[in-house]
């Protein structure tokens, strides 16, 4: 590898604005410092160097860069396969701009939030931070109409507050001073009381005049201002700024609403998106004395994350035209969506042509079928389906966000689908066993394609129908063999396994029996899995989805198009380098193999039939690329049995590879690129008329409470179950055991068999 040094021109302290003809970022102020980089830079090194350049903590920066030629889509550093992943981009040039964002930057050019009118009494706070960056000094309308949040009483500014304070001291001068708008006039209002340490109260608040007088009965503070004449700008005509009240030896419990709050933290949520409710909490108490409970603190940064990311409502109506700039920046990608009578959000669909065109030039024809939860305000499902590249990658094909998972929309999704991906090979889907999907593929697809369950859910039912009959330890163990009978590839295997099972429970054998092995068995399946397994084989794709699943639709939809760009581009990046016919994976596979292989024994049988001789006798017919072992058909590579042959023979086992797994077909794959799409969230302005298309949001909303666990990876999906120490039953412990406490009782149990003596038979007289 080249040591050549490229040099990194670090960025920080500035602002991010974009450029309104293309969407295009740029970075403004701040101050910059060069430092070298190569292949040898290590992240923590670099790291530290930064950290004594910009006065930083090393655990509380972030690093970004722009990739090469894109300047829409930031690419964060945060492992060292990632440093040298982006100075491998930039080899070819001799410098890289590299911008470095604190956990607490100072941000700047927070637009106002728009003033709502109300008579309400809107109490100050009565603590400032040390240092206030001036972003935080915007965008607060002091008169919102939402609850405001009861603060802890503070008796007297300590000094790290006065010398906070003395920021807004003088954010109102006197009568002439002029302010741009009626929201910024109350902003600096809502600041400079706090700065003196007194509460006040609306006497005029209009759209043409604000009247203020100070709380205190009898105080003769008051301030007025209006719009000055013939312009927009607003004027404080009168002002009186003397107290004859306590001032800022007053104490009293200050309020603050959400609002304020929300504005307070959305720059730090800018950083720190996944910031929770408690440690926004922490941080308001820290920094500005103000003690907020949970719930206060969510909705906090509901506001500031609304804030950031647009209105969710608003986002359904951005649909059209999200749809049609995908179609336009990308052709020959798929866009499309579909609303219920009532105008409301139904379904989306997205696949683009990038994506369609690697499925068909290099990935196997093998999809993974699966959905995941979206936590947003109108909740939804996204459907999604991917494949995977030849080196056992995840790649996304298309995917759909719809009101709800539905016999319907599974059906709808895949017609979608099956327009889009235009394929002679017969395709394997993997799926949940579900009725809905399994016939709406037969539907749709017909006699060209197969059906193979997902062996988790298969799994997760069987131990489901089982739960309560039999002990942790047993249902384990059947869920085992169950997974075992699923890879086995020989019939005799299959049946060993499935006899396990019968020996636990003969009702857990005729359940396995009774589940379709045809759809799931390696010895029975018809169609080519390539062993893998399980639906969730997409599961980086499904991990995207989990950071952004609580975004409005067009936003979610947008980062996951610009994931799916940046894994396109870095894996083409990566292919490059590779001198292997192979895939790295299928490469180390096939060395596994060959390795193997050298302690065979071969004997020719007849034809291209051979006889290998090792810990087993096996059968291979070269020429139609088949073992007795069944491998070699399995995983589209030559088993061990067949690459003896191959080493007698004098052939190469490359040519009997699948032509999936070649480094060729791993960069068609990738071939194509995934254009970056402008302005998503802000469709330029046009003339409404007829043709312009309504979406609202679905009825469905986000339900109080905890968002249910998301599935997990891994096969081990038995959970442990109450077991009596007593009489050995399942479901329940000794202390609530009927056997048990009626041995326990038997004054009880006395009672109780005299009542059934006594017991006139039914019928007496």
């Amino acid at each position: 590898m080249s040591t050549k040094k490229i040099i990194a021109i670090c960025q920080s302290g500035g602002e991010f604005a974009t450029n309104k003809e293309d969407g295009s970022l740029y970075y403004t102020g701040g101050e910059a410092y060069a430092l070298d980089l190569d292949q040898q830079t290590l992240l923590k090194d670099f790291k530290h160097e930064l950290s004594e350049t910009f006065q930083y903590s090393v655990d509380g920066m972030t690093i970004k860069y722009f990739l090469p030629g894109n300047k829409k889509t930031l690419i964060t550093i945060s492992k060292d396969k990632d440093l040298k992943r982006m100075i491998n981009f930039f080899k070819d040039s001799d410098q890289v701009e590299v911008f470095i964002l604190a956990e607490e930057p100072v941000a700047r050019n927070v637009s106002n939030m728009p003033a709502s009118r109300s008579s309400r009494t809107t109490l100050s706070e009565a603590v400032v931070p040390p240092t206030v960056p001036q972003d935080l000094i915007h965008a607060y309308d002091p008169v919102d109409m939402e609850e405001p949040i009861d603060t802890t009483p503070l008796d007297v500014y300590d000094e790290k507050h006065r010398r906070a304070a003395i920021l807004w001291e003088n954010i109102i001068t006197g009568v002439n001073q002029r302010f741009n708008s009626f929201p910024e006039f109350r902003e600096a209002l809502h600041k400079y009381s706090i700065a003196h340490g007194f509460s006040y109260k609306y006497k005029k608040n209009d759209s043409h005049r604000v009247t203020v007088k100070c709380k205190s009965e009898g105080c003769p503070w008051r301030i007025h201002a209006s719009r000055l004449a013939s312009t927009q700008l607003i004027c404080i005509k009168k002002m009186n700024a003397n107290h004859t009240c306590e001032g800022t030896s007053v104490k009293a419990g200050y309020r603050s609403t959400r609002g304020w709050v929300g504005n307070i933290i959305k720059e730090k949520l800018k950083v720190s998106p996944n910031c929770k409710p408690k440690d926004i909490a922490v941080y308001i108490k820290r920094e500005y004395g103000i003690q907020l409970n949970y719930s206060q603190a969510w909705r906090a940064k509901e506001i500031a994350r609304e804030q950031l990311q647009g209105s969710y409502k608003e986002a359904y109506c951005q649909l059209p035209f999200l749809c049609e700039k995908i179609m336009e920046t990308n052709p020959g990608s798929i866009a499309t969506f579909a609303t219920k009578e009532d105008s409301s959000f139904h379904r989306l669909f997205v696949s683009f042509h990038a994506s369609l065109s690697g499925f068909q030039r290099g990935c196997r024809p093998l999809i993974f079928l699966d959905s995941t939860l979206l936590y947003s305000k109108y909740q939804g499902t996204l459907l999604a389906a991917t494949a995977a590249d030849g080196n056992d990658g995840v790649f996304p094909v298309a995917f759909a966000v719809v009101d709800e998972e539905t016999d319907e929309n599974w059906h709808w999704f895949l017609s979608e689908l099956k327009s889009a991906v235009s394929t002679s090979s017969q395709i394997t889907f993997i799926a949940d066993f579900q009725k809905g999907i399994s016939e709406s593929l037969h539907d749709i697809f017909g006699k060209d394609c197969y059906h193979g369950y997902c062996l988790r859910y298969l799994a997760e039912k069987l131990n489901k129908d089982l739960k309560g009959q039999f002990s942790h330890e047993a249902r384990r163990l059947m869920v085992q063999d169950l997974s075992a009978a699923a890879y086995a590839p020989k019939l005799d295997a299959f049946e060993r396994c499935v006899e396990n099972i019968k020996a636990i429970s003969p009702e857990a054998y005729n359940w396995v029996i009774q589940s379709e092995p045809a759809h799931w068995a390696n010895a029975f399946f018809g169609g080519a899995r390539y062993n893998l397994m399980t639906s969730n084989f997409g599961q980086l794709f499904y991990s995207w989805v989990s950071e952004v699943d609580e975004l409005p639709i067009t936003q979610m939809v947008d980062v996951i198009r610009g994931k799916i760009m940046e894994l396109i581009y870095t894996r083409r990046v990566d292919s490059s380098q590779w001198t292997t016919r192979l895939t790295p994976l299928m490469e180390e596979k096939l060395q596994n193999e060959t390795s193997k292989a050298e302690s065979l024994k071969v004997l020719l049988s007849h034809g291209s039939t051979f006889e290998v001789r090792g810990e087993s006798v096996d059968v291979v017919d070269i020429d139609h690329w088949d073992c007795s072992c069944k491998r070699f058909q399995l995983i589209g590579l030559p088993c061990c049995h067949a690459i003896a042959v191959l080493n007698c023979l004098g052939r190469s086992s490359y040519d009997y590879c699948s032509r999936y797994f070649t480094t060729e077909s791993f960069r068609s794959t990738y071939a194509e690129s995934i254009k970056p799409v402008p302005n998503v969230e802000k469709p330029e302005t046009t003339d409404l008329d007829g043709s312009v298309v309504i979406v609202t949001p679905p009825p469905t909303k986000r339900p109080p409470g905890r968002p249910k666990m998301k599935l997990a990876d891994s096969l081990d999906v038995i959970k442990r179950q109450l077991q009596c120490s007593k009489c050995k039953g399942l479901g329940h412990n000794k202390k609530t055991c009927n056997k048990h406490n009626a041995v326990e009782n038997p004054v009880l149990e006395t009672q109780l068999l005299t009542a059934v003596a006594t017991e006139e038979p039914e019928g007496s007289t």
